[in-house]
């Protein structure tokens, strides 16, 4: 008897996850499988940011149910941060923590989309996207853009894709999984088609914002006439090495962050109460660690590029910020080793997984068949190991 509701029969698994659990598997079984397919930071959260935590427990005031939007003085914290670096002005009140981004963006969708209406979304997209709009009944809008213009679509494309059902619009900067980052000139000329549109969401996902080697972070909600219409979307997990602490939050206008806490009290409640005493001290202290990891990643950037435009057949650019790559991989379409055909990016992760013993994402699952998303948020040795043993087997097809 089939008992599953039609949402959850609709909803896609995540890509990064299964291909994860694909790797553990190999690697349980005693293969020497490097990963690279999760968005994970490889370095531990800074030292100042675990004491928090532990002076936290110590206290031992904080062991009860938190605040459903999170405690005010993490609020505080970030309405500090948001005033400091990105030029915004909010309250605590405008402020909901969740338990990572990705409730963030979940939250925001149930409490903005009905059933039929349209969301337009930037492509390539972060994989959850187009199944949170699914799980919240509306319509995905894809807007692509090429690797000639470091995938980002334009405001031109942006404008056509409006109709009379647009009820939001996401994207992200720095993007997973391609890493562009838009340019002010860029997001200005974005900010002028919304500004028409006042009736039109922008849910601006910023979780890779300190990690950005274009030397600038712009927000959309800063720009002129976009903050009563802009949920800006961040967290605590890359920039600040923070994954396992499970930490988001969303920043918007008053009717929306208070339907988000409404939200969120009927699903998970307040987020983990150490791990926000933790976020503030990662807001309010020494920015040297995360400053080292970003230089890090464009080190490994510059590395994996040098590494990559050897192997013949595979087309890169160079992303401005967050640590993926996210190279066309179609040259290989059509091509075999005798055993393996290699028809899409699909075919192309699991031959890397199981001859190579790599493991990627095929960019299907990011609204770009013809890629792949290869994570540089690992050791160099683990870099160069990798893409030497992809480059030796992908020799191998004729």
């Amino acid at each position: 008897m089939e008992l599953l509701s039609d949402r959850i029969k609709k909803l896609e698994e995540s890509a990064t996850i299964a291909m994860a659990q694909k790797a553990r598997e190999l690697k349980s079984q005693g293969i020497d499988v490097i990963s690279l397919s999760l968005g994970e930071p490889d370095f531990k959260t800074p030292k100042h940011i675990q004491e928090a935590a532990k002076q936290a427990i110590d206290e031992g005031k904080y062991f009860s149910y938190p605040p459903v939007p999170g405690y005010p003085e993490l609020r505080q914290a970030i309405a500090d941060k948001l005033k400091r670096d990105n030029k915004l002005n909010y309250t605590p009140e405008q402020i909901v923590v969740s338990n990572g981004a990705k409730q963030s963006i979940a939250n925001t969708l149930l409490c903005l989309i009905n059933p039929g209406d349209e969301v337009i979304v930037f492509s390539p997209y972060w994989v959850s996207y187009v199944e949170l709009i699914k799980l919240a009944e509306g319509e995905p809008v894809i807007i692509s853009g090429s690797i000639e213009n470091n995938f980002k679509a334009t405001a031109e494309q942006l404008r056509a894709a409006i109709t009379p059902r647009t009820k939001a619009v996401m994207y992200s900067s720095p993007c997973n999984p391609t890493g562009a980052v838009f340019s002010r000139e860029e997001m200005e000329a974005i900010a002028k088609v919304l500004s028409a549109h006042k009736n039109i969401i922008v849910l601006a996902d910023e979780i890779y914002e300190y990690i950005n080697f274009s030397g600038e972070h712009v927000s959309l909600a800063a720009l002129p006439g976009m903050y009563e219409q802009t949920v800006t979307i961040n967290g605590f997990s890359k920039g600040f090495a923070m994954t396992g602490w499970r930490l988001g939050y969303i920043a918007a206008p008053v009717w929306i962050a208070k339907a988000c806490n409404k939200m969120q009290g009927q699903v998970t409640s307040g987020a983990n109460s150490i791990a926000q005493r933790a976020a503030v001290a990662a807001l309010n202290g020494d920015m040297t660690a995360t400053k080292d990891m970003a230089k890090a990643y464009l080190r490994r950037r510059d590395l994996v590029l040098k590494l990559l435009n050897e192997i013949p057949g595979m087309k890169t650019y160079v992303p401005n910020g967050a640590f993926y790559i996210f190279p066309d991989i179609s040259e290989f379409f059509g091509k075999s080793d005798g055993e393996t055909t290699i028809n899409n990016a699909d075919d192309f992760c699991l031959y890397v997984l199981n001859k190579a013993h790599v493991s990627l994402v095929t960019g299907d699952a990011f609204g770009a068949p013809e890629c792949v998303r290869l994570s540089f948020a690992a050791s160099e040795e683990d870099l160069k190991e990798a893409i030497h043993r992809i480059k030796e087997t992908l020799s191998k097809l004729k």
